[in-house]
């Protein structure tokens, strides 16, 4: 079993960007660029190593390996992304890594791209890349090839060795479990549950009842003997069901306009774990918008739009217009749900200005992207 913690510093340590490894401070799938470098770099991993897997670790500095982190990523629909855009797609998993020295909520990306064999292309055009382009790995940069290549296995020594350098053990999980449970999360109800005598998940939040159910807010949960974070959220409220070979999760998120908040299922989640030492994440949408009178959310619409304008321009708000700024990705999200094509683009185009704005606009912006992502690759 592989430690992906130890399995990234490995990889920054070993290893210079080359043709199974690569690194980036960030990614940006949400923007249209952003989306077709990542599918680039995917297309030329998966080529460039037919028979292994291949990475790319996000929030390192390039210039020096420093570990900066990035927010936490909810993976669960990106294979849904590739698939759209990629012939013969690779297997892709997006982790999140976490690491000590990092703030809270910040994390390593790590994804593992393993091919399928078969030369991978777009499919489609993509910004400035066309469909049928076909790219491989010189070095540590990403290029388009001629179609009629061959796929050559030459690093697969190489990736076994640092994946076996990665390796788990006890050790490594026994301080993990007391690292989460008593000094990251000590003033939370943490717990960790041993499944197939192998795996281990600890997890900690604010734990309430509402009539007979249990509900988690302020959630962390991580795979400690892999060094995996599982579910991150500040917001959400969750339910957890555990049996002796699954751990399972069904997410809420809060909508409304105005006093009229209400938590709606977002997304289930079930881990099952087997005997042989593997395990399967499968996750299912459970999410269907609200519905809110159109005459109403026209208006909201109209006063999105004037605040936004009034946030760029950097004219004084009134008390009323700063509560409504808090509110603002989440009506936007809600206007967009309910057939206002325009306003996702409204609220994606807002990204800069509320982070300069307020953290906390910014993290609700975050968290409204999140649900869009989730319902659009789904």
């Amino acid at each position: 079993m592989i430690n992906k913690r130890l399995l990234v510093k490995n990889l920054l340590a070993h290893n210079d960007e080359n043709s199974f490894y690569d690194k980036k401070r960030f990614v940006d799938i949400g923007r249209r660029e952003g989306k077709a470098k990542f599918l680039k770099h995917v297309c030329a991993l998966a080529n460039s190593n037919p028979s292994n897997n291949s990475f790319i670790v996000i929030g390192v500095e390039d210039e020096d390996n420093k570990i900066v982190g990035v927010d936490f990523f909810d993976d669960s629909k990106i294979q849904n992304l590739v698939n759209a855009y990629l012939e013969n797609p690779p297997l892709i998993a997006y982790e999140n890594i976490p690491f000590p020295h990092l703030p809270e909520g910040k994390v390593v990306g790590l994804v593992t791209i393993k091919s399928n064999g078969k030369v991978c292309s777009l499919k489609k055009n993509i910004w400035k890349y066309y469909g049928g382009s076909v790219f491989f790995r010189e070095g540590s940069i990403s290029l388009p090839k001629a179609y009629n290549v061959e796929l050559k296995d030459i690093n697969s020594e190489a990736v076994a060795t640092i994946e076996l350098h990665a390796r788990n053990n006890i050790e490594l999980t026994l301080d993990g479990v007391i690292d989460f449970i008593n000094h990251r999360h000590k003033d939370l109800t943490s717990n960790y549950k041993v499944f197939k005598e192998q795996f281990v998940i600890c997890w900690a939040g604010h734990k309430k009842k509402v009539a007979n159910e249990t509900y988690y807010s302020r959630v962390d949960i991580e795979l400690i003997n892999e060094q995996v974070k599982l579910f991150y959220s500040a917001l959400d409220e969750i339910i957890i069901r555990i049996d002796d070979d699954s751990f399972s999760t069904v997410e809420y998120v809060q909508l409304g306009l105005g006093g009229q908040q209400q938590y709606y299922p977002l997304e289930k989640v079930v881990i099952t774990f087997e005997a042989n030492g593997t395990y399967q994440i499968k996750s299912e949408l459970l999410f269907e918008a609200p519905q809110f009178d159109k005459k109403v959310l026209h208006h909201i619409y109209n006063a999105n739009n004037s605040l936004l304008k009034k946030l760029e321009n950097k004219s004084r708000l009134s008390p009323s217009e700063i509560i409504d700024v808090t509110n603002l990705p989440a009506t936007y999200l809600i206007c967009y749900l309910n057939g206002f094509q325009e306003a996702k683009d409204h609220l994606e185009q807002a990204g800069p200005v509320l982070k300069a704005h307020h953290a906390k606009v910014y993290q609700a912006f975050k968290d409204s992207l999140r649900i869009l992502r989730k319902v659009k690759y789904s």
